[in-house]
């Protein structure tokens, strides 16, 4: 893709996405994730009344008179994106590529969070991390991101999410609202995901394609993982391989289901043959 061309992609993504977060998403983005945290503003002389628990005892023994601790909701929050860029990504049967689809909301996250005054930093990943943009604000740092989400080469096609989550623990130490977009075949991150949990809010947004849900009966059919590049054939006239199939993807399902619940983690699945305005929404909505 050459110069002129990026320019125009990132320019049509900026127009559709921006105005998407500002009509549909600002509201419940504003409403669901602001004053999730207390922040220390000032210190004032104890009043009647006041809440015993929040008095400064440094200050008190300083003045030889009690003063409390004054906190305010935390208005600017950091917005970490966790973006899955390994080889299984570029698969598609219907309206788009899974990468294509992450691209979007990704865009569409990050400009909610700009028009809300936050940061927005993002971690690509692979099996590796792939590269880090530190949280900043403002429109070129958006720009920037969608740039490398259309233009990353990854130097690994397997997925590790543990390794991403693991890097985004020693790296931010602010705790952080993170969505994590990929289409998570990878299950073997249960430790980071214990460890993370507890310092980050974690958004997990699982975007996949229907294909890899069901097979249609189209006969001999050739598949090939595009992570491990192991090819085989599949008779997909046989209803017993269509459903040995189907039951494989329930419980992969099944799996990320328990691991989320244990966790607590909000999660929602995106197709790439639908509207993805509507599952967002349902996320800024739960509880």
């Amino acid at each position: 893709m050459d110069t002129a061309d990026l320019l125009k992609k990132v320019r049509k993504i900026e127009i559709k996405t921006k105005g998407l977060s500002q009509q549909i998403f600002s509201g419940a983005y504003l409403s669901h994730f602001k004053g999730r945290g207390m922040a220390f503003s000032e210190v004032r002389e104890y009043y009647y009344g006041d809440d015993v628990r929040a008095i400064d005892w440094n200050v008190t023994a300083r003045f030889d008179r009690p003063y409390i601790k004054v906190f305010e909701e935390e208005r600017e929050m950091t917005v970490i994106l966790l973006i899955d860029v390994s080889a299984s990504n570029i698969f598609g049967t219907k309206k788009c590529f899974k990468q294509d689809l992450i691209t979007e909301i990704a865009a569409v996250l990050s400009f909610s969070a700009i028009q809300n005054n936050d940061k927005v930093g993002v971690i690509f990943f692979s099996d590796q991390v792939e590269k880090y943009i530190p949280p900043k604000k403002g429109r070129s740092h958006i720009l920037r991101i969608i740039r490398e989400l259309l233009t990353l080469e990854p130097v690994d096609k397997q997925t590790s999410i543990g390794n991403a989550l693991q890097f985004l623990n020693n790296v931010i130490k602010k705790r952080a609202t993170t969505f994590i977009l990929s289409d998570f075949f990878d299950i073997n991150y249960q430790d980071a995901l214990k460890i993370v949990r507890k310092k980050h809010d974690l958004i997990a947004l699982q975007i996949c394609d229907q294909r890899e849900q069901r097979l249609p009966n189209i006969g001999l059919l050739h598949i090939m993982d595009l992570e491990t590049k192991q090819e085989r054939w599949i008779d997909t006239s046989l209803t017993s391989n269509r459903e040995a199939y189907r039951q494989q993807w329930l419980s992969h399902e099944a799996d990320i289901g328990t691991l989320f619940r244990k966790f607590a983690i909000r999660s929602v699945k995106i197709q790439t043959d639908e509207d993805y305005v509507k599952p967002l929404i349902r996320v800024f909505q739960s509880k």
